[in-house]
């Protein structure tokens, strides 16, 4: 407390006529600028340290204060200036003044009052350096989380693709719970199809019958010197008129599940419902002649692989209707010479989403010399897989895709001896050439006459 005849050090009022000159020490002093507020909450007087920050705020000279600042920021200088009043000085507030540029300037300040209606003198630090940093803080944290995510995805997808290639998949019948189909791998843990399926996968197959949808859990198989825990899932397979199942998709895969970039021989391939590609292994991009999973992206399984035969497309539209689908030995052409391969195709669960799986494997031996596309070794694959379709479709469909390879078989055969000559190949054939022409355009073959 002053005493008498003393003035007051806590008395202010002395230096208001020097706001002003106050406020230009504070900007040189510590502070980017300062701001001299007469009672009515007008700008009467501004320094800068910064020549452009003091361009555009001289024009606040004459402005109320609160309308130098965004929308968003008013009601703080408001808070701040009840605050100065009645407290005589203010805490920090942050607030954004509005630029010529479009970029708002955001600057931290905190007031004081210079005596008992005396002015008010803010002084401001321009805040643009540290939301500068703190951008380039939020950017390079992003590009961490998304770094991190790409590579959550990679090895999400190599989990997959690995999964695909070493997966047991097999296509039970209802309701005799056999196996009317399986890969090799199914067949290594349960047996060749048509043998009795072990107590606890059909325990399990009873289970997802009677539920009517699909089923995933974990069940361990007595091998012969060892317990092997497995994931199961099983899938009922229904046509499209028919309310109850009449297959179940049956995929096992070993407790410890393949881990990314874990060597997989198979070439593998997901593709959407509709048969576009969505993802594929580096053997599967060597098949297809592609150096990047990015050029096969989108495209029909078909295009990328190349099927003279059309063998694709008949295991694809088996997948479609029954979930399992296998080819003994299949042609695909896409990267040059003809190259035959095992091929499996199979429905995969994803939530709501149907994608389906295909796995192919070069065979090692070549067809003979000298034999040309659609030998009769195509062709006997493609009727076993017709007749093993027995059941699952009527006589009359069995018949008719029968008739159709036959059919190709026939036409590739006489083109092949022809030299790809369309007339001589008609004339081998006992039929015209426009006749042949029609029945190749049915059969989905190419058309172009060489002769």
């Amino acid at each position: 407390m002053a005493t008498p005849g003393t003035p007051d050090p806590t008395d202010l009022s002395a230096l208001s006529g020097l706001a002003p000159e106050l406020a230009t020490a504070f900007v040189s002093l510590a502070s980017d600028i300062a701001l001299v507020i007469g009672e009515d909450g007008i700008v009467t007087n501004v320094a800068a340290a910064d020549a452009a920050l003091a361009l555009g705020a001289g024009q606040w000279v004459g402005r109320p204060w609160a309308e130098t600042v965004t929308g968003g920021t008013r009601r703080k200088i408001e808070q701040l200036l009840q605050e100065v009043g009645s407290h005589g000085v203010s805490r920090r507030r942050e607030v954004n003044h509005p630029s010529a540029s479009g970029e708002d300037i955001p600057i931290s300040y905190a007031a004081l009052r210079l005596g008992a209606g005396g002015p008010l003198l803010a002084v401001g630090r321009d805040l643009r350096a540290v939301a500068a940093i703190q951008q380039r803080f939020v950017e390079a944290q992003r590009e961490m989380e998304r770094d991190y995510w790409r590579l959550r995805q990679e090895q999400s997808r190599q989990r997959l693709l690995a999964q695909v290639a070493s997966d047991a998949v097999m296509l039970v019948q209802l309701p005799t719970l056999l196996a009317a189909d399986a890969n090799a791998q199914a067949q290594a843990l349960f047996g060749a199809p048509g043998q009795p399926l072990p107590p606890p996968i059909r325990d399990l197959l009873a289970l997802a019958q009677s539920a009517g949808r699909a089923t995933e859990v974990r069940t361990r198989l007595q091998r012969a010197a060892d317990v092997l825990a497995l994931d199961v899932s099983v899938v009922p397979i229904r046509p499209d008129d028919a309310a109850q199942p009449q297959a179940l998709l049956v995929r096992a895969r070993p407790a410890e599940t393949p881990q990314p970039g874990q060597a997989v021989q198979d070439a593998v391939l997901v593709a959407d419902a509709h048969g576009r590609v969505l993802m594929a292994n580096a053997e599967l991009l060597a098949l297809a002649g592609a150096d990047t999973e990015a050029q096969l992206a989108g495209r029909p399984v078909a295009e990328v692989l190349g099927d003279p035969h059309r063998q694709l497309a008949a295991a694809l539209s088996d997948a479609r209707r029954a979930g399992f689908a296998t080819q003994a030995r299949a042609t695909i052409g896409a990267a040059g010479a003809p190259v035959a391969v095992a091929l499996w195709v199979s429905l995969l669960a994803d939530g709501e989403q149907e994608r389906l799986a295909f796995v192919l494997r070069p065979l090692a031996s070549p067809a003979p010399a000298g034999t040309p596309p659609g030998t009769p070794l195509d062709l006997a694959a493609t009727l076993q897989r017709i007749a093993a379709r027995v059941g699952q479709l009527p006589l009359p469909a069995l018949l008719r895709e029968a008739s159709d390879a036959t059919e190709r078989h026939a036409i590739d055969t006489a083109l092949a001896q022809a030299g790809g000559r369309m007339a001589a190949a008609a004339l081998q054939l006992g039929i015209d050439t426009a006749e042949l022409q029609r029945r190749m355009r049915r059969l989905g073959l190419a058309t172009d006459d060489a002769g």
